[in-house]
């Protein structure tokens, strides 16, 4: 297929334009920056450079090309969100975002559009021990501050699922991305600036990057329509158990460990997720309707295929 990927060049975009490659497809990548357009093009897809907040300048952007299927992987997130407001930027591309994407689809003529969504819209609190599947309720308001991001992941679903006529919708409900960045987490670790909470706190669900792209590329190919996936791997764990494990594996200084309520004054949002974010979810839908097995069960796997890799490029 012919795939325009919006966020090309992103945390996962980076991921999944290789992989994209090697299974056949031909990318056009979307970037708002020149320099990005630049790394595109010698990754081997062809380069837009467009603000998908922009219609018009999207609609520009993409007069007289083609494609078969759009991906929407775009967020506005360069570094963990710490405070709510951090997150406003990405709500409006899940929001507003989605549609242009979408109206740029049609222009296009593309028949497929995935877009990116997350666990966390099943909710920011306990939620049981059983794995939670995608007919649990999603995105549901639950009078806090963090009710605009589920409002903006319910808004980006409900667009792409519910998609006119002619375009097949699929939804993909990643897990907390890791072992891409995780030399950023060691930077931050040296420098004493990732903390964990004390004490009990919530479990999350995760997925390698790896396994992030391998699954888009199958959702792609092999998604039903009108479907959402939770995009996960086998092992849940918690911020500690995650961060310690790449103190482990990369050899730096463990993380500072603070009280759960001074970790939410410092930084509300990101401290949310650490802390009351308690949720198990199921990959069932994904193994069988997609065909896909994540690569690294667990983070433990993930992290220390990283450590391998990055011991083999140090030499001897």
């Amino acid at each position: 297929m012919k795939v325009l990927l919006a966020g090309a060049s992103g945390t996962l975009g980076r991921f999944l334009v290789p992989r994209l490659i090697e299974a056949g497809h031909d990318v056009i990548g979307v970037t708002r920056r020149a320099s990005a357009a630049d790394r595109l093009k010698r990754a081997g897809a062809t380069a837009v450079v467009a603000d998908v907040l922009d219609r018009d300048a999207l609609l520009a952007a993409v007069d007289g090309l083609a494609a078969d299927a759009v991906i929407h992987e775009l967020t506005a997130l360069t570094k963990a969100p710490a405070r709510y407001g951090d997150m406003e930027p990405t709500n409006r591309l899940r929001v507003e975002g989605t549609r242009n994407l979408l109206d740029a689809a049609g222009e296009l003529g593309a028949t497929r559009f995935l877009t990116q969504s997350m666990f966390l819209g099943y909710g920011f609190q306990y939620l049981g021990r059983a794995p939670l599947t995608e007919l649990a309720p999603f995105a549901v308001p639950a009078g806090t501050r963090t009710d605009p991001v589920l409002a903006a992941l319910r808004s980006t679903e409900e667009q792409v699922l519910g998609a006119p006529p002619g375009i097949d919708g699929i939804a993909l409900r990643y897990g907390l991305f890791y072992g891409g960045d995780t030399d950023i987490y060691a930077s931050l670790l040296r420098k004493r600036r990732l903390p964990v909470p004390s004490g009990h706190s919530g479990t999350l669900a995760l997925i390698h990057h790896e396994d992030a792209a391998s699954a888009t590329v199958a959702a792609l190919e092999r998604g039903v329509p009108g479907h959402a996936y939770n995009i996960v791997d086998d092992t849940p764990a918690t911020w500690r158990e995650l961060i310690e494990e790449v103190a482990r594996t990369t050899r730096t200084p463990g993380p500072l460990v603070l009280p759960a309520g001074l970790i939410r004054l410092a930084a509300p949002y990101i401290g949310e997720v650490m802390t009351h974010v308690d949720v198990r979810v199921s990959n069932g839908r994904a193994r069988t309707e997609l065909g896909w097995t994540p690569r690294y069960p667990g983070y433990r796997e993930g992290l220390a295929a990283g450590a391998t890799t990055a011991d083999a490029a140090s030499g001897p």
